[in-house]
This record gives structure tokens, sequence and C-alpha cells, in this order.
């Protein structure tokens, strides 16, 4: 997909994210991607990302297709790393993308990474990182280098710097010398693992993913989840594939809009099972 096509299709997504990444100061750096065993130092000194997430929802309420999808919602998201499950409408890529300013509460109150949603939101996507789940969704460039690089010479830094920042961040993930290949020469898992260094170099506090993995052979899933799982940030991950989530801290199942469960794996995704079970069961006996 060009970069032309990408503005017709999502015209309002790649503005924001261009506005939003070039309203930082200039000069501000990413991360230096200094690796320490699993953990990330920034430019700063900083390590492991603690206290830069967080996430709290007070009160919201969201309309979706003019009826509520929202009503209420309040939640406290502090873990490192959450898991989103429920059916198809219920509302987890809403939620994923009011974390990132894409959609904004009709009423109460959303806090992220020390933002506030509606307030702040020209400011989200510097703090939170978005992965689609189809890579043609996300990338704008031809080569690898120029994927990454951009978010960082929209953050302020000079060309040659960005591509030097992204170099370094390709080696630290095992990806020296992609910096100058096609992004079209590439495969499915290998394309989706440069959406994720994408979303992370300008060193955000919040990776947020939407179902990233499911076009994925088994392989390449696994492999980049443990990746994922390597990261210094707060992870939310929508996946309907729940062994790829049965890590994570904690659990939140949605269904139409409301927490139906709320708790670690072991307590929640056995009864998620079990309810798609049979809801598959009764829809096969329907037809």
């Amino acid at each position: 997909m060009t970069l032309r096509t990408l503005q017709c299709q999502h015209p309002q997504v790649l503005a924001r994210h261009r506005r939003a990444l070039a309203g930082a100061p200039k000069g501000c750096h990413s991360a230096g991607t200094q690796q320490d065993g699993n953990m990330a130092e920034t430019a700063g000194g900083r390590k492991d990302g603690e206290g830069r997430g967080g996430i709290v929802l007070r009160d919201v309420w969201l309309d979706r297709g003019g009826s509520p999808l929202f009503r209420g919602l309040s939640l406290d998201l502090p873990e490192r790393r959450i898991g989103l499950v429920g059916s198809n409408g219920s509302g987890k890529s809403s939620l994923l993308r009011l974390l990132n300013g894409l959609l904004v509460p009709d009423r109460g109150r959303l806090t992220v990474a020390g933002l506030d949603a509606a307030r702040d939101r020209r400011d989200l996507p510097t703090r939170v990182g978005f992965v689609f789940q189809n890579v043609d969704h996300q990338i704008l460039f031809p080569t690898v280098g120029e994927e990454i690089a951009f978010g960082l010479v929209e953050h302020g830094l000079d060309r040659k710097a960005a591509r030097a920042e992204a170099e370094r961040l390709l080696a630290a993930h095992g990806c020296a010398g992609w910096a100058g290949r096609a992004v079209d020469a590439l495969s499915e898992g290998q394309k989706q693992l440069v959406c994720i260094l994408a979303a992370l170099a300008p060193d955000p506090a919040i990776l947020v993913m939407d179902e990233p993995l499911a076009s994925l052979d088994l392989a390449n899933r696994r492999a980049l989840l443990a990746r994922i799982e390597r990261l210094p940030q707060q992870v939310l991950m929508a996946s309907h594939d729940l062994d790829l989530i049965a890590g994570f801290d904690r659990i939140l199942w949605l269904e139409a809009g409301a927490v139906k469960a709320d708790g670690p794996p072991d307590a929640v995704l056995p009864a998620y099972r079990a309810h798609e079970e049979t809801r598959a069961r009764t829809l096969g006996d329907l037809s």
C-alpha cells in the first residue's frame, strides 16, 4: 500500500499521528536502544518504563453508530501486561482506540500515561504506540529504515539521526542490516515486526496492539510474542488466541461494552473459553 493510498483511506488517522508527533518539542530523542538483558535504556538513563504507563477510566461513556457502547466504564489498569478478550463488537477495539486518541470519550475521564485523553489528545500518540492487525493499515514507506525513521523525524530528529536511530533499534532486536530492505519483500511476520518496531521508535510508555498476530503462523506468533514479552513498555493486547495471552498479568473480558470478567488469566480465560465453545455450539445448531 502506498502512502497516497493510506492517506486516502485513513486520512484522519495519519494526519492526527503526524500532528501529534510534530507537536513534540524539537530535539526530543527516542530510546537509545542500548540493551542490558531485558532492560531498555533511554537516552535520559530511564530504565524499564516504570512509572510511565498506567491507564485510568472513570465513568467513561462512548457512543458508536448512534448507540451507547460504554456506559459509565471505570477501570484502573496499572499492570505491565493486559490481555483483552470478547466477541466481535464487544468494545475491545474501541477501548484500544480511546487510548491513543483515535476516539474520545463522550463523557467521563480517561487518563493514559499521565495524560488526560480529552485535554491532551494531540499528545497521546507520543505516549501510546499502536499496532494494527493489518500491516497494510500501518506501513507507509517502501523500505524498513524509512518506516521506522518516520516517527522519529516527525518527533524532531533530523533525517540522518533518525536513520541512525532506526538502525540501532533494528540491531537491538536482531534485525541488523534491515534498514535498506524493501518492505514488500518481507514475510508477513517480518512486516508485523517492522510495525511493532516503528511503534516503539519514539519510546512510548504504552504499546497497544489490536489482534497484531492474528494473520501469522504459529512459529511467527510465538517468536513475536517472545519479543513483546521482553519489552519495557506496558502492553495491552486484544487477542482471540487465548494461548498468546495466558501468561499475561491480567485479562479483561468485555461484552457489549461492559466488563464481564476481570482478573488473572487462570481465573478469566477458562470461563471465556467455555463461553465461546457454548456460543459456537449454539450457532452451529441454529445453522
